[in-house]
């Protein structure tokens, strides 16, 4: 028989198809058997590609890290007069972005990047960007924690779909303040979209104030 075309398995197939099994089903759903299933494999022939599941999920918070946008780093990396909260700000939201499509790989992210290529390059881009802006290296480093926090905590669930959509759960005699919060879960898009970038702007607020007690201005001759 001639060989196919296209091999049969690849790093990237299973890949895919473990990231769809664990955007519809969540991470206790992948196992080797679900996935070869899902592939038309043997269990066995995944080994040939990853050494182990949970080799498997990093592959895939990889694949997640790669789709944020890194390129608004480059103007920030020109030097200390760059844009450096507007690159910030940016790549926040293109962060979050990706993670609010794939929300339940975020535990595994949240690890760090370990040995993860596009976690890698996420993570140095930061830096090379806050220190060519004039950050020194430790406020970098805590800034790209700090930044990962946020953003990853705010895509790990919805606050306004915390609530249910039922006036009557919220007894006023009980929670005076809650009358409204029943209205929550239809405006879950505004009321988390806002919350983020409420707590973004606070955030780059505080830093830029950091900033500037770093760099005080050099008043006029």
């Amino acid at each position: 028989m001639a060989r196919p075309r296209k091999p049969l398995l690849s790093r990237d197939r299973i890949v895919e198809a473990a990231g769809e099994l664990v955007d519809a089903e969540g991470l206790e759903a992948v196992s080797t058997r679900r996935l070869a299933a899902a592939l038309g494999v043997s269990g066995p022939s995944l080994y040939n590609h990853f050494r182990t599941k949970d080799a498997i999920l990093e592959a895939v918070a990889d694949a997640v890290s790669a789709r944020v946008d890194l390129s608004m780093f480059d103007a920030a990396r020109a030097g200390a007069d760059a844009d450096w909260r507007g690159a910030l700000h940016a790549w926040a939201h293109s962060y979050r972005d990706a993670l609010a499509d794939h929300p339940n790989i975020v535990p595994v992210l949240a690890r760090g990047p370990g040995r993860r290529p596009a976690g890698l390059r996420l993570a140095d881009a930061v830096f090379g960007a806050m220190t060519a802006a004039g950050w020194p290296p430790a406020h970098a480093t805590r800034i790209g924690a700090l930044m990962r926090y946020f953003i990853l905590g705010s895509a790990v669930a919805s606050f306004a779909q915390g609530f249910v959509d039922d006036e009557t759960a919220y007894d006023p005699s009980d929670y005076p303040h809650l009358g409204q919060a029943h209205l929550l879960a239809d405006r879950r898009h505004e009321v988390d979209e806002g919350a983020f970038e409420t707590g973004l702007t606070a955030l780059l607020d505080g830093l830029t104030l950091q900033y500037e007690s770093l760099h005080p201005a050099t008043p006029p001759p």
